[in-house]
Formats: structure tokens, sequence, C-alpha cells
């Protein structure tokens, strides 16, 4: 068995976190009603520092629920696979959003479908060499000719 040398990437993002959600109320739909919420975050490395899993706690408005994300990193193609699985839906891993960081940014992208139309999804890291990382997700129509900012996850160290 040969050793991979584990990528570092998320490690930045380890241990445990408190989070400030922003949420448009509905997507691609011209709206600008943004919610508030507070949430908890706690990530830990799996797979040899290869993956990792982010197990959040969601304090919507309308009701607490568990998330996690599962991510794993592919030396080959130097390139993270990032799942979501909503513990609301728990037998449903969302579509993986592929990626990789360049100075410090994650960019991430998938095919998805949103109300029956094909969707463009990307996550953003940013922030990521800092005391406040933020990620961000955004859809795109048009297959990436414009985005819109649908969530925002502003994290400080619990």
């Amino acid at each position: 068995m040969h050793h991979v040398e584990p990528c570092r990437d998320f490690d930045f993002q380890q241990g445990r976190w408190h989070v400030r959600h922003r949420r448009l109320t509905a997507r691609l739909a011209g709206c600008t009603t943004w919610e508030e919420f507070t949430g908890t975050s706690e990530q830990r490395p799996l797979l040899g520092g290869n993956g990792n899993i982010e197990d959040n706690l969601l304090h919507l408005p309308g009701g607490t629920y568990r998330a996690v994300a599962l991510r794993s990193y592919d030396p080959a193609s130097a390139s993270w696979a990032i799942w979501w699985l909503d513990g609301r839906a728990p037998h449903r891993l969302d579509v993986p959003v592929i990626g990789a960081f360049e100075n410090g940014v994650g960019r991430f992208h998938a095919d998805d479908v949103l109300d029956g139309r094909p969707v463009r999804l990307r996550f953003l890291w940013l922030g990521t060499d800092g005391a406040a990382p933020r990620w961000e997700q955004a859809l795109s129509p048009d297959g990436g000719a414009t985005w819109e900012t649908n969530w925002t996850m502003d994290f400080t160290r619990a």
C-alpha cells in the first residue's frame, strides 16, 4: 500500500465553530429577502487527511435541523468532491460539487436541478487564511453566465 500525503486545503476549518447564516427566502425568483439565523459546525479529518466531515446544527426560523458536509480529495485529479446530507432527508445525498483551492479561494461546481429546471451550482470558500472563513452558495440558470448567491455562512471559532 503506497502512502499518499494528505491534502491540507480544509485544515483551516478543523474544530468547532459558531456560524452566522444568511439565506434568500426564494432562489432564482428575483427575491431580495434574506433570513438570518445561527448555527454551529464541527469539522474533523477523515481518510488520513484526504477527507473530512463537517457536522452542522442549523437553527432555521422554522425549526432546527442537522446536516453534514462530506468531503474527499482525489490526488489524481487534484480536486475535492463535497456532498451535502440534510438530516431531514437522511437517505438522499445531494449532487457532489467538484473543485479545488487556488490562491486561498475554493471553487466547486456541479450541475443540479431546481424546481425541475437545470441549474449550475457553485460553492465558494473565502477568507480561508484568516480567522473568519466564509462559505457562499450560488445558482446560475444560464450555465454560469450569471450567478445568484443564495446562502452565506460566516464562521467564528467556538
